[in-house]
C-alpha cells in the first residue's frame, strides 16, 4: 500500500494523539471523517497501523527504577532466554540484537532489591550490563515520512 501525504498526515495526527476522533482528525488535514475511517482501516489492514496504546507512567504505577539490561547469552542458552523472557514482567521492551551482547532490556523495578532478585535470574542465560535509566531525552518519537533523496 502507498503511503501518500494524506495517509502520512493522517498517521503523524495519530501518532500524537490516537484517540483524535476522525471528525477531528478530518478537519486538521481536510477529509471528511467517512474518508478519514476509510483510510485509516485500509492502513490497519495493511498493516500500517499496528495498534493503539496507552502510555503509562512507571513511577505513578509503583515502578521508581527504569534500566536498560544487555546480556550476553552464554553457549546453548540463547534459546532457552528467548522462550523465557516473555514471563520477566519487569520487562517492558526486548530486542535480539547484534554486537557482543545478544540482548537488549528495557526494565521497570520497584526498587534496588527489585533489580538485584532479576538480576539474579539474568545471569542463569548469560553475562549481563545493567545501566540505570535517569531521564528521557527522545521517547516514542513519531515515525516521519521519509525525505525523496533521488534514489
Amino acid at each position: 500500500m502507498k503511503i501518500d501525504d494524506l495517509n502520512w498526515a493522517i498517521l503523524e495526527e495519530l501518532q500524537a494523539n490516537a484517540r483524535i476522533s476522525f471528525s477531528e482528525l478530518g478537519r486538521k488535514i481536510g477529509l471528511t471523517s467517512p474518508a478519514v475511517a476509510e483510510r485509516v482501516k485500509k492502513m490497519e489492514d495493511a498493516g500500517i497501523i499496528n495498534s493503539y496504546k496507552t502510555n503509562l507512567s512507571h513511577q505513578k504505577t509503583g515502578y521508581q527504577l527504569r534500566a536498560i539490561i544487555t546480556l550476553r547469552a552464554f553457549m546453548g542458552r540463547l534459546k532457552a532466554f528467548l522462550e523465557t523472557v516473555k514471563s520477566f514482567k519487569e520487562v517492558v521492551n526486548c530486542y535480539r540484537i547484534t554486537g557482543n551482547e545478544n540482548i537488549i532490556m528495557e526494565v521497570v523495578l520497584q526498587d534496588q532489591a527489585h533489580l538485584e532478585k532479576l538480576i539474579d535470574k539474568l545471569i542463569t542465560y548469560g553475562e549481563t550490563r545493567t545501566h540505570i535509566i535517569l531521564s528521557n531525552v527522545v521517547e516514542d518519537a513519531p515515525i516521519k515520512k521519509k525525505l525523496n533523496t533521488g534514489n
